[in-house]
């Protein structure tokens, strides 16, 4: 039986990524994944839904035609989701064969099956029963679609995101059950090619997570564009034949019954903590999620758990991240700890949203005097060129300080520009440091500068 320097279980985006930064800190690393290297995020995620939502952008330029200086008969304008469909797999192939090129170049040992611990330093691999050691052992398995009480996926009427993302043809009306980033983003895809979408979400208002008067804007856009909204909503029963599915949702304003085609299950996650062997070998967990320190060591010397199996951020650049402190805190360095409060979050719905650090609110919760500072896209050139000027930024700062607290945008390309602020806001640079950094023009960036702009009362162009 060989021994390792450290076994990665799972071969996501938080477990590949470490075993090639334990190989390039010198270590002997082996990988044992279950289905497809890549993951969740690659195969059956964040990847193949981008590329449909690229697919529906598309769509919602050419029926901006006029606006553009072309003109078409837009009856004529057929759109076939089989195709975009079929694109989005062969861009998820590709990139998973990316990751398999990696672990050969990097000398990564990949191993196909399913791990069980034996004890804190051995796993056996099935089938086959093969048996691996380690002197450390991460476990990096993901986590799995939640669904409400009661509720069951069947692959058919009722779907999880990886369910979803198999389906070929649109069912004609989709009810979406959660709000966040999953939901939204399938529900603004689904729109763009002609779904009639009602989303429904148990918290006060969408995107809950984001800062309040983010939600309010997306709400707006998502009517605009016929998307139906139910907030404050809980699903009290699901009932299903051949030809639909009958929700029962209580509302504020009492209950309503929604007829669907499908129903899709965006409403949070499961961690893939079971079947691996954790209570044998006495690994510590809250509700399922495997307990970790700021190192990713769990309460068992010799194993870590990164990603969402930790439950911290569900995020597939948060398990990256990890998986590089774990391997580096193994490699006896002195890894930065990580603050999930600053943690870039992206939901790539028409408009995108991006944000990093406190929202308003949860500046106030802390006890700062806050001020804020907001500059809408329909004041900025480049967006007026694009002919994408909805949405805005919005810079939350300490008062006293002046300390970069929070950034919160909607509109054109955001997830594209909110790296380089999170960086600032992990560097504790102030909103006037910010506002005298000179942004390049035209850019849909001078959004950033002119929002920290108008937080010190001067803004610009607005």
């Amino acid at each position: 039986m060989k021994q390792y320097d450290v076994i990665v279980i799972g071969g996501g985006p938080g477990g590949y990524v470490a075993a090639i930064r334990g190989r390039q800190l010198g270590m002997d690393v082996a990988l044992v994944e279950k289905e497809k290297l890549g993951g969740v995020c690659l195969n059956w995620g964040c990847i193949p839904t981008k590329a449909l939502l690229r697919s529906a952008e598309v769509i919602g330029l050419l029926q901006q035609g006029e606006t553009f200086g072309f003109s078409f008969d837009k009856s004529t304008l057929k759109t076939d989701y089989h195709v975009a469909q079929k694109r989005s797999r062969k861009v998820s192939e590709q990139l998973a064969n990316g990751v398999a090129f990696l672990m050969k170049k990097n000398g990564v040992e990949v191993h196909q099956g399913e791990a069980t611990f034996l004890s804190a330093g051995e796993i056996a691999v099935e089938p086959g029963g093969k048996r691996l050691a380690a002197r450390n052992i991460i476990v990096a398995t993901g986590a799995r679609a939640a669904a409400p009480a009661g509720i069951v996926a069947d692959g058919e009427k009722v779907l999880t995101a990886r369910d979803a993302l198999g389906l070929t043809r649109l069912p004609a009306h989709i009810a979406i059950v959660g709000a966040g980033a999953i939901g939204m983003e399938f529900a603004s895809l689904w729109r763009a090619f002609g779904a009639n979408i009602t989303v429904i979400e148990m918290m006060p208002r969408v995107l809950p997570l984001e800062d309040a008067d983010i939600s309010a804007e997306v709400a707006r856009q998502f009517a605009k564009r016929g998307i139906a909204l139910l907030t404050g909503a809980r699903i009290e029963s699901l009932k299903r034949d051949a030809a639909r599915t009958l929700l029962e949702v209580q509302t504020a304003g009492g209950r309503q019954m929604i007829e669907a085609d499908a129903v899709l299950l965006a409403a949070g996650i499961r961690p893939n903590s079971d079947n691996l062997g954790l209570d044998r070998i006495g690994v510590e967990l809250a509700r399922g999620f495997v307990r970790v320190d700021d190192a990713m060591r769990t309460n068992v010397a010799g194993v870590y758990a990164i990603g969402d199996v930790t439950g911290k951020l569900p995020l597939a650049h948060v398990a990256s991240a990890q998986g590089v402190v774990a391997m580096e805190r193994i490699a006896g360095r002195s890894p930065k700890v990580l603050d999930y409060a600053t943690m870039p979050r992206c939901t790539y719905c028409q408009p995108e949203v991006a944000s990093a650090g406190l929202t308003e609110a949860q500046a106030r919760e802390k006890g700062h005097a806050i001020r804020t500072g907001v500059f809408p896209f329909r004041a900025n050139g480049k967006a007026l060129a694009l002919g994408e000027s909805d949405g805005f930024v919005k810079i939350v700062s300490d008062e006293r300080h002046g300390e970069l607290l929070g950034i919160h945008m909607i509109g054109p390309h955001v997830t594209e520009m909110i790296a380089g602020v999170t960086g600032m806001i992990g560097l504790e640079t102030t909103v006037e440091e910010l506002a005298g950094t000179v942004f390049p023009h035209p850019t849909l960036s001078e959004a950033i500068m002119e929002a920290a702009r108008a937080s010190t009362g001067h803004a610009l162009h607005a």
